[in-house]
């Protein structure tokens, strides 16, 4: 849960906002606890020190510099982090602590405006994913650290991330979040049921309620995405694999790290085990009574919000005809 502030009483915008929240170190240890996250990155790099010896290395929105760190140990000639937050303030602590200091450089502010010690860089690292991929991540920043600094042939940590869509049974919870509003204590709150409908919901999924076929609806390689590619419209379609109930469509994200002499990947899908992005699920305004064998197909689109860009403005327009059932919609979501 996040408190809204009056950024116009405060004089400070929602992005201050956002680069502000990541000084804060509850977020930076919940991210370091995710095992999945962490030891995939440390095994990308550490595991891969014929790529790191002797190379320069920019991490883009270094945190606490574990990251950096990591490369520094694998053997990098230089690291440079970046980030925007207070975090780095400390995070200069932890370099010094560590022994670091002659081989990482830390610079606080923004990519697109701190000037690096070196022309280019041979790699660049960077922990950039958000909820939904794209949710107010990084990338688009990563985008212009590549473009502006990274050598030709250089490599980026990770290279590859895929979206993923698939369907759940969620009843129990559909009618604890959403139906409560039908109905409050004799009254109708009908206008916030549509309200509360329009957000995505980011939790943790049992695997036992996903009942379709995955579909991946995105692949993203990070070293020659643009940055309009991010605003896209994508087919989808799954199939039914037991008799049930749909009541939300479910989305995930996989990552790659396919430069290594042997690949590294993770998922944040249901069949895994825990990362702090969960899954992000998306309910329908109609239940769907479907079929094994039942296909559910349309489409998916995402695009940065025209008011706050790290918002996502997302749509699923789908269509289902059933051995039981038929159903088309085109609902609209605002992640924020």
């Amino acid at each position: 849960m996040t408190t809204k502030t009056n950024t116009a009483a405060s004089g400070m915008t929602a992005k201050d906002y956002y680069f502000d929240s990541y000084a804060h170190y509850g977020i930076h240890e919940e991210m370091l606890k995710d095992e999945v996250r962490t030891t995939s990155y440390r095994d990308s790099i550490v595991k891969n020190k014929h790529l790191f010896k002797d190379k320069v290395v920019l991490d883009v929105g270094c945190g606490t510099g574990i990251l950096s760190m990591f490369a520094a140990k694998a053997g990098a000639k230089h690291v440079i982090g970046v980030d925007m937050s207070n975090i780095i303030d400390k995070a200069k602590l932890i370099v010094e602590e560590n022994g670091l200091s002659d081989r990482i450089t830390l610079l606080k502010g923004k990519m697109e405006e701190v000037v690096l010690p070196f022309d280019k860089v041979d790699i660049i690292i960077s922990e950039w994913m958000g909820y939904f991929l794209l949710y107010e991540s990084m990338l688009d920043t990563v985008l212009v650290a590549r473009d502006k600094y990274l050598q030709p042939g250089g490599m980026i940590f990770p290279d590859t991330a895929t979206m993923v869509v698939s369907t759940i049974e969620d009843s129990e919870y559909k009618d604890e979040k959403l139906n409560f509003w039908n109905d409050v204590y004799g009254f109708k709150m009908s206008c916030i049921r549509e309200a509360a409908m329009s957000e995505p919901l980011v939790d943790t999924v049992e695997s036992r309620v996903v009942n379709s076929s995955q579909c991946v609806f995105k692949t993203i390689d990070i070293l020659t995405v643009k940055k309009e590619d991010l605003t896209f419209t994508a087919p989808f379609e799954v199939t039914v694999q037991r008799d049930d109930y749909v009541h939300a469509f479910i989305s995930w994200f996989d990552i790659e790290f396919r430069a290594c002499h042997k690949p590294v990947q993770f998922s944040t899908g249901p069949y895994t085990r825990y990362t702090h992005w969960k899954q992000t699920i998306f309910y329908t305004k109609d239940n769907l009574t479907v079929c094994k064998g039942d296909v559910i197909k349309g489409q998916i689109s995402c695009a940065p919000n025209s008011e706050n860009p790290r918002d996502l403005d997302i749509s699923i327009d789908y269509e289902f005809e059933g051995k039981q059932d038929s159903s088309k919609d085109l609902i609209k979501y605002r992640m924020c």
